[in-house]
This record gives C-alpha cells, sequence and structure tokens, in this order.
C-alpha cells in the first residue's frame, strides 16, 4: 500500500460522500487522515438516479453552488403511472429549488478533491481487507500484508458492508433490504432537453414512475436531465424480483427492462435520436431502518452512510447522498472532540449516535420507518397503476358522456377486480406511512 509507515489519527475507508465528507472535514481541523478508495480514483465505483439534496451539502461545503459540478436545479418534479399504453401524471412546478441532478462520480470526484485540498491523503485502487482490532478496540486497517494503524476508523464502504460482517457488527444481507437499480445515460444537447421536457436554462427534471415499467414488480422507474444527458432507469427490489424469476412471471434479464423504458411509446420521443452514452447497475437499500447495522460505533470506529443503512425511499423520492454527507459530518465533529480528549473509547464515540438520532436523518427515518411494507407491496406496482392509468382515461376518452371522477374511479376497481374497500384500505395506509 502507497503509504508513508507512520500512524494516522483517522482511516475512512471508502471515499464515496459519507467518507469524502468526513474527510474533509477533519483534515481542514488539521489531522492527519488517510482516505482509502478501493477503485480508481474517487467516483469510480458511484452510481445512482442524479438528484441531490443540497442544504446538508452545503453545511459542509458552503461554497457548494459556486464549485460542485451541479448540473441543473429542480425545477419540476413528475409523478407517473403507466399501464397498458396509459400514462397518468401528477406534475408539480417548484416555488423553490432545494435539489440539484449530477452525475455522481462526478460529485464524488469533486468532495474527495476537497478533502486531498484540505490535506486528507487520498489512497485509491486498495481492497481493504480487514478491520484490524486489538485488545477489543480498533487500531486500524489491512489491506494484503499492510497494515495502516489509526486511531479511529470510519467505516463508509458502503451496502456491500463485509468489513462490518467480519467484525459481527452487521449480518449478510437480507434481500428484502436490497434493490437492484440500473440505468443509461442518453446524450441529447442542454437545448434539446430544455425544449422537450419545457425547461428553462438550467432548470432540470426529476422524474418518478410505477407500473408497468418494472413488469407491475416492487420498485420503479427514473427519470433526470442533466446538463446535456438524460439519466433513465429502473429499480426492482431484489427480493421480489427473485421470487418472480424463479415463478416464470419475470424471464428477461433487467436490461431488457430499461431498453423497455427507452422504448416505451409514452416516453421515447423525449430522447428518441440521442445516443446511448453509458450503462451501470448497483445495489441499493430498501427498507429504511431495517438495514441499521447492530452497532453504529465502537472502540474506534464509527459507520456511516450507506453502510450505516442511512437512505430513505418513500416512492416518490429518494434521499441518499444528503444523508450519507450528513453523517460523515457528524462522525467527524464526533471525532474532534474524542482527538481533543485523547480518549478514542467507546463511551467517548457515543456522541455520533447521539447527534446522529438527534438530526434530520434520523428523524426522516423514524417517521417512515414502516414505509416498507408499501414498497414491498405488489398492489402498488400493478394494480394501482392500472386503476389510476383506467380511470383517467375513461374521463378523458369518452365520446360523449364522461363519468365523474367517482364513477371513473369506481368502474377502474371493477374492472381491475380490487374491491373499495381493500382500495382505500390500502391508500389510507400508504397515505399514513
Amino acid at each position: 500500500m502507497p503509504v508513508p509507515v507512520e500512524k494516522f489519527d483517522v482511516v475512512v475507508v471508502g471515499a464515496g460522500p459519507a467518507g469524502s465528507a468526513a474527510a474533509y472535514v477533519l483534515a481542514k481541523a488539521g489531522l492527519k487522515v488517510a482516505l482509502i478508495e478501493r477503485g480508481r480514483g474517487a467516483g469510480s465505483k458511484s452510481l445512482f438516479g442524479g438528484k441531490v439534496y443540497a442544504q446538508p451539502l452545503r453545511d459542509v461545503w458552503p461554497d457548494l453552488d459556486r464549485k460542485a459540478p451541479i448540473h441543473r436545479w429542480v425545477t419540476l418534479e413528475r409523478f407517473s403511472f403507466l399501464s397498458s399504453g396509459r400514462m397518468a401524471t401528477f406534475e408539480v412546478r417548484l416555488g423553490r429549488s432545494v435539489a440539484f441532478t449530477t452525475h455522481l462520480p462526478e460529485l464524488v470526484k469533486w468532495m474527495a478533491g476537497r478533502a486531498e485540498e484540505a490535506g486528507a491523503l487520498l489512497i485509491d485502487e486498495v481492497v481493504v481487507d480487514e478491520i484490524v482490532v486489538k485488545d477489543g478496540r480498533v487500531v486500524g486497517v489491512r489491506s494484503g500484508g499492510d497494515v495502516v494503524e489509526a486511531d479511529i476508523v470510519i467505516d463508509a464502504e458502503g451496502v456491500n458492508r463485509l468489513l462490518l460482517e467480519k467484525l459481527g457488527l452487521a449480518d449478510p444481507p437480507d434481500t428484502g433490504r436490497l434493490a437492484l437499480g440500473v440505468k443509461e445515460v442518453i446524450r441529447l444537447g442542454d437545448k434539446v432537453i430544455e425544449e422537450r421536457f419545457g425547461l428553462g436554462k438550467g432548470e432540470g427534471l426529476a422524474w418518478i414512475l410505477a407500473g408497468d415499467v418494472t413488469r407491475g414488480l416492487p420498485g420503479g422507474g427514473f427519470i433526470y436531465t442533466m446538463k446535456d444527458t438524460v439519466s433513465i432507469g429502473v429499480v426492482l427490489r431484489v427480493a421480489s424480483a427473485v421470487e418472480a424469476a424463479e415463478g416464470g412471471a419475470l424471464n428477461e434479464h433487467v436490461s431488457r427492462l430499461v431498453e423497455a423504458l427507452r422504448l416505451h411509446p409514452q416516453l421515447h420521443r423525449y430522447w428518441s435520436d440521442g445516443d446511448v452514452a453509458e450503462y451501470g447497475g448497483r445495489l441499493t437499500i430498501e427498507g429504511g431502518l431495517g438495514y441499521v447495522p447492530k452497532r453504529l460505533y465502537w472502540n474506534g470506529l464509527l459507520v456511516v452512510g450507506d453502510a450505516a443503512g442511512l437512505l430513505l425511499n418513500t416512492g416518490y423520492t429518494i434521499r441518499g447522498v444528503d444523508f450519507a454527507v450528513a453523517s460523515g459530518r457528524m462522525a467527524a465533529e464526533t471525532v474532534l472532540e474524542a482527538h481533543a480528549r485523547g480518549d478514542y473509547s467507546e463511551d467517548s464515540l457515543a456522541g455520533y449516535e447521539r447527534r446522529l438520532k438527534s438530526s434530520f436523518v434520523w428523524r426522516e427515518l423514524v417517521r417512515h420507518k414502516t414505509i416498507d411494507e408499501v414498497m414491498s407491496d405488489p398492489w402498488f406496482f400493478r394494480a394501482l397503476p392500472e386503476i389510476v392509468a383506467r380511470a383517467a382515461a375513461s374521463m378523458f376518452e369518452a365520446d360523449y358522456e364522461e363519468p365523474t371522477p367517482l364513477e371513473a374511479f369506481l368502474d377502474a376497481l371493477r374492472s381491475q377486480g380490487t374491491p373499495l374497500a381493500l382500495a382505500l384500505a390500502k391508500l389510507l395506509k400508504a397515505a399514513r406511512v
């Protein structure tokens, strides 16, 4: 491992949003920080849809708006149900922009670069094999035959928590808590994007899709406008997809679902003459608090970001990057207090969990803790899109007499085979959680 033979104050494992934020805050405060990344350069292993909430990032980088690789500020939010060739869409034009679109590799590279500028040592293309424990406390990390010592290790390894599993602090992943996201990036040009999506200069769109884009399986589709490209893709809950594949309900590769989204009759007009520039996939977290490890802190160890289970999917929006950055900042603040005391024990690092559990991150996870009951229910992804699309069509496709919205809704329920009481119970439950 290409590092000086010396002890660091902190070793951060993973140069994603959480790890880079922690490394930046710590290095800026003068601590000796090693930021270890397994990919070739920070951001090379990063992938997501494209929308990031800005304010938690400004808490770390106040000059974010001027210096970060921001593509567009989201001014338009859409949510669509697609079924049987029809599409019903709910649209909101925002009064102010609180989120922006970006390619995560670009953003992460910028974050890690800021950490380097502050004095952190970025070590890439190095796989950490083990968090080293001696006499009941963490003392560093091991890669191959090399050990890098540190007073504290911050685990920001991401959704694949192999290091925490080896320590016994996290169980092997439950497929019911994971989803697979696959995306394509289509190059169009900035002016074409603005014309076709009804956007002004610098304005962005975040569009969530439910229904036949996932063959009615729990999950969804997404569309995000970047500066001169459009990111489109699907997300499937792993457990549901495996069950459907084994039962014969899903007999095609997930890449075919993305292709079907790109060629969808209601959508392909937006990018029909564009070029597919990129294709990628990754695992992500589902289930809110269900992915939080057994411990968020230990003697000489803190856990942040995806490794800590800090991601929320409410069905109409996804928050992960801002949660990760906030957790990295709170971990760094805890380390600075411990460093000032010269005490890196479990009791000293307990302040991280207190910070986290009093923050907006934990409050949001707790407030939506039962969202998994909705996100894992196939009714919301198969029956509901069909009901909504059919009801909307009957209201606007009439030649002579038009039904009232209630009549259209009741007729769609009968056609789909869902009793009214069941539909109301499920919708009330969804609204509540």
